[in-house]
């Protein structure tokens, strides 16, 4: 069997930037076996794939190298490029049924916009995320910590951010083990770093899914909906993120690497 496989670079105007995601159509599922082992093969943070529905949209879903996920933004936003510049999508909208609920991307122009539920974080005690955060350098303290579908640290700056050195098998002890640390910006609202153990991703380059979380928090804290971010891995990404009630939306760029065919 041979099936048509793209690979891009999203939340990023460039290639080498932001999260590579592989996107890989289907006329109908395979197995979720086979589905995670060509994610396995492609060793990126998320493959998707999807299928398309008889309403005009599509079922997706997503697979990181270890195990299929419940929810990714960057590779929805990849699938959406590829459905709107390589497969004759027609309109400005598309809408994907998945694990998660709903969800809708959105064309304006050169731009794709992710309308993702909002999943504000509490306060929480997880474990001694100071010591996971602090391998082979001196202790960082999180100002807060709090959790929703991940757990997320609040630090003091965006130098602490960056200097942060992960214990990743820490981090995967923790009663969350994925973990968003993130700060006050300085050339935008709010950066962040995100690592994935438990996930089977030690770092993340540019993670939608942890805006869901950030964009409700650091909405709260500065007293306004509309935000810009920056994820500040080696990578790099930006994302123009907004909070409207319940739901987060994020707008990001998408760069297209590689398109070919794999055989199975």
């Amino acid at each position: 069997m041979e099936l048509q496989i793209y690979q891009l670079d999203a939340f990023t105007d460039r290639v080498f930037g932001g999260n590579p995601a592989a996107v890989v159509p289907l006329v109908e599922w395979l197995p979720a076996a086979t589905m995670q082992a060509i994610a396995m093969e492609n060793n990126l943070a998320e493959t998707a794939f999807f299928v398309p529905r008889f309403d005009s949209a599509f079922d997706l879903r997503w697979f990181t190298p270890a195990v299929e996920v419940p929810l990714c933004g960057h590779a929805t936003l990849a699938a959406a490029w590829v459905l709107f510049n390589r497969l004759g999508q027609g309109g400005d909208s598309i809408a994907f049924h998945t694990r998660s609920g709903p969800l809708a991307v959105l064309r304006d122009g050169g731009m794709l916009m992710l309308d993702f539920p909002a999943r504000p974080p509490a306060p929480a005690e997880i474990g001694d995320v100071a010591a996971a955060l602090s391998a082979g350098g001196s202790r960082i303290e999180p100002e807060a910590v709090l959790a929703s579908s991940y757990a997320l640290a609040v630090l003091d700056s965006p130098r602490t951010v960056l200097a942060a050195r992960p214990d990743l098998p820490a981090i995967a002890a923790l009663d969350n083990p994925n973990l968003i640390i993130t700060a006050p910006g300085e050339d935008c609202d709010f950066v962040s770093r995100f690592f994935a153990p438990g996930l089977g991703v030690d770092e993340d380059p540019v993670t939608g899914s942890a805006h869901c979380v950030l964009v409700p928090y650091w909405a709260g804290r500065f007293g306004k909906n509309e935000l810009f971010a920056r994820q500040v891995s080696s990578r790099g990404g930006k994302l123009w993120c907004a909070l409207a009630g319940d739901r987060v939306l994020m707008a990001g760029q998408v760069a297209p690497y590689l398109e070919g065919v794999i055989t199975i």
